[in-house]
């Protein structure tokens, strides 16, 4: 497992600056960090019913990271297993916590939990199977876990 130091969002603006830059292709690229891929999709299924998640976000990913120079191939960029994964993870979260909570006390619970955790998708993938070009390029069920 990894010990990374969790970044928590100060408040409910913070989150959707993430959100609406991650949309508007302004976020600056230091900012997409681990955080605020989960921060930016717990955003959009809470907050942004006209987005199909599971359908626009490979493409919402895609763009941003080509509009601040990033490539989307085999080997680098959207990593469309590990968003899948994380989006049903989020979904899962959402439907165990009190709905009217602020959107950062959310965003920061679901960073805290297991499921936030950056190494969490090896719970259920063999790392093998997670970073391979097939994982990237299409969804993969897990292989250790369901």
């Amino acid at each position: 497992m990894t010990d990374h130091e969790i970044r928590f969002f100060a408040n409910d603006a913070a989150v959707r600056h993430v959100g609406e830059g991650l949309l508007a292709r302004t976020l600056p690229k230091a900012e997409w960090t681990h955080e605020a891929h989960l921060a930016a999709c717990l955003w959009l299924l809470t907050e942004r019913p006209d987005i199909d998640v599971e359908r626009d976000l490979p493409a919402i990913i895609s763009g941003y990271n080509e509009a601040v120079g990033g490539v989307n191939d085999a080997t680098q960029g959207y990593h469309h297993t590990i968003t899948m994964t994380y989006v049903a993870a989020i979904r899962r979260f959402l439907a165990t916590i009190r709905g009217d909570l602020p959107l950062a006390e959310k965003v920061n619970a679901l960073l805290a939990a297991p499921e936030g955790r950056r190494d969490w998708p090896l719970t259920l993938y063999s790392r093998d199977r997670l970073f391979s070009a097939q994982a990237r390029l299409d969804y993969l069920p897990p292989d250790l876990a369901s």
